[in-house]
C-alpha cells in the first residue's frame, strides 16, 4: 500500500526539495483595512474608559451602554473592512 503524497516540500520521487518564494502565491487577503479589526479588541481593554458610573443615558450607568457602543463599534468596522475587501476583490 502506498502513502498518499502531501503537497509539503517532498518530490513526486519521495525526495525532498527546496521550496522556493516563486512556489507560493502571494496571499490576496492583505490589506491595511484589517488593522481596523482590532479596535473592537483593544478599546474594550481600556478599562479607563468605562471604570465610572456617569455619565447616565436614559438612567443607564455609563458601563453598560459603553458596552453597547462597543457591540455596534465592532460591528461597523467589521462591515467596512467586509464591504472594502469585497469591493477589491470583484
Amino acid at each position: 500500500m502506498t502513502e498518499p503524497e502531501s503537497g509539503g516540500a517532498s518530490g513526486s520521487d519521495g525526495t525532498a526539495r527546496e521550496t522556493t518564494s516563486g512556489d507560493v502565491p502571494r496571499r490576496s487577503d492583505r490589506s491595511a483595512w484589517n488593522w481596523l479589526l482590532l479596535l473592537p479588541i483593544v478599546i474594550p481593554l481600556i478599562t479607563p474608559l468605562f471604570n465610572r458610573d456617569h455619565p447616565r443615558l436614559g438612567g443607564i450607568p455609563m458601563f453598560y451602554w459603553l458596552q453597547i457602543a462597543f457591540i455596534i463599534l465592532g460591528v461597523g468596522g467589521t462591515t467596512i473592512v467586509y464591504q472594502v475587501g469585497k469591493r477589491r476583490k470583484g
